[in-house]
């Protein structure tokens, strides 16, 4: 069952807390009388608030949560947790009044407490890193349900419990989300979950009042440095992930140097993980890790691998996913399963049993067409480093032509943009620049960026400028030929184009099939 609209997955049997407690438990400061009122539930938004909820009023960039304090009473909510400023303003709204001077410090705790999360026996999955995350989380999933082993997870995609699954806002919750998912997936007997986390989630309290069983770490490349003023700032943000207080153990993959300091500069025990591709110069010398794992096959609709662990254990699958970084991604997975206490021969036996690891990621790298004309692939990657890696592995697997359909976000980090525009031109025969989620910036202006970056970089190239998604897909498409590929990058599993503030339904995986349908190809 997947719901098409997002929403919260909250625990369908709630165990009440006193509002007394909550206050006497982090001494708070109470404005107005608890009584015997009890809570059941907290919300960040006034428009998600349940009955026996605790309203959590924050400053916003265009309004404090704490002005909608009245509408929040009136859906059910029976007090409110704010700051100073927020008291003032749910003065009036005649519920008690919960202060404490920083909010989304304070609310990972708070939610944990009512929640009950440590109360929770599942295992806890955290994986961090520039491109990868929700592939590993995935990754995870699929071979725990292999296991037979009752799995859930978080991701930019979506939040799963088994079979049951809402689409997702953030990449990683907020934490009154997050606890509720982890109470909710407690009730249905879930013994294992992956959270994606990004670096956001981190430094803003998203993942507070967790620990971690295992982190992982896939890699670090230019990304969000509209949020993080240097590269340093992104990777001490991932860093804090694998402290003591954060997580038990890590494993990280060491093929660059961000994560080579990881491992250095962390402070709990980790193992590591290097990767091969498939052609590696064997007079190189490989990076010297705990776990390596060396492409042996790669396709259109596979990758095939090896993972050499310590002691000589090892193992060898597949997973039916484009590229070298679908296989690192597995391995990290594999590595994470086995530092949590799960027994590689095991594993082993599931994946030999299946034919490899059965899983299905949305929109990375995702094999939309058929067994005629050109491949189609919808892919989530809109960075630098997902672009270089995705067309290398497309070309490692075609002899045609790539045909490449592609925007950048507005409102987000400028400085990647030529980067993007290069490597698009740099490494497919033909570029088709779009819009993709302009926001509140000029679309035009975006797309000469990209435009101009990709001319620099190959001024004899082919390029086009087609402004509306569906009609850019379409021009990459009559440019592409049996034997051909179309790798349409950036929307990924989403399903809208923001647009001045809204969110206008657009589904490049759907449209990208009807597409090929008027081409006579599926």
């Amino acid at each position: 069952m997947t719901d098409l609209a997002p929403s919260a997955l909250r625990p369908q049997h709630p165990v009440p807390r006193s509002l007394s407690g909550l206050v006497d438990e982090f001494e708070l400061d109470l404005r107005g009388d608890t009584g015997t009122r009890e809570l059941t539930g907290v919300s960040l938004s006034s428009r998600t608030v349940q009955p026996g909820d605790l309203y959590v009023g924050v400053p916003g960039r265009v309004s404090h949560g704490a002005a909608f304090a009245v509408a929040a009473r009136e859906a059910g909510a029976v007090a409110i947790l704010t700051d100073e400023a927020g008291a003032l303003l749910a003065a009036d709204s005649g519920l008690p009044v919960l202060v404490t001077p920083d909010v989304r410090v304070a609310l990972g705790a708070v939610a944990a407490w009512l929640y009950r999360t440590d109360e929770n026996p599942a295992t806890l999955f955290g994986v961090t890193g520039t491109n990868g995350k929700t592939s590993v989380v995935y990754l995870l999933f699929a071979i725990l349900s292999q296991l037979g082993v009752v799995a859930g997870l978080t991701s930019t995609a979506e939040r799963r419990i088994g079979e049951i699954a809402v689409t997702s806002n953030l990449t990683t919750p907020e934490a009154s989300e997050l606890h509720a998912l982890l109470a909710r997936m407690r009730e249905a007997e879930v013994r294992a979950v992956g959270v994606e986390i990004s670096a956001q989630a981190i430094s803003r309290h998203r993942v507070d009042g967790l620990v971690f069983d295992v982190a992982g770490f896939t890699n670090l490349s230019h990304d969000h440095l509209d949020d993080y003023e240097s590269m340093e700032e992104y990777f001490q943000a991932k860093l804090e992930l694998f402290q003591p207080d954060r997580s038990r153990r890590g494993v990280i993959t060491v093929d660059s140097d961000w994560g080579r300091r990881i491992a250095a500069e962390c402070r709990i025990p980790v193992t590591t993980l290097a990767n091969t591709p498939l052609g590696h110069d064997p007079a190189q010398p490989l990076v010297d890790a705990d776990w390596h794992m060396s492409v042996l096959e790669t396709g259109a609709r596979h990758t095939e691998f090896e993972l050499v662990g310590p002691e000589g254990r090892r193992l060898q699958t597949r997973v039916p996913l484009l590229g070298w970084y679908m296989a690192a991604n597995a391995a990290l997975a594999i590595v994470l399963l086995v530092e949590s206490g799960f027994d590689l021969s095991a594993i082993e036996q599931a994946l030999t049993r299946d034919g490899g690891i059965d899983v299905y990621i949305p929109g990375r790298a995702e094999l939309i067409s058929g067994d005629r004309g050109p491949l189609v692939y919808i892919d989530y990657g809109h960075s630098p480093d997902a672009f270089l890696n995705t067309l290398a592995a497309i070309r490692a697997s075609t002899t045609g032509r790539v045909v490449m359909v592609f925007g950048a976000d507005g409102d987000r980090d400028k400085t990647k943009r030529g980067d993007m525009g290069a490597i698009a031109a740099r490494g497919a025969d033909a570029v088709v620049i779009t819009d993709f989620h302009p926001r509140w910036e000029d679309a035009a202006s975006i797309r000469s960026t990209l435009l101009t970056a990709a001319r620099a970089a190959a001024p004899d190239g082919e390029l086009y400028e087609v402004p509306d998604p569906a009609t850019a897909f379409r021009r990459a498409l009559s440019l592409a030929g049996e034997g051909d590929v179309v790798l349409y990058a950036g929307p990924g599993h989403e399903n809208y184009q923001e647009v001045k503030g809204v969110k206008i339904p657009y589904s490049a995986r759907d449209d990208a099939r009807v597409a090929l349908q008027e081409a006579g190809w599926l």
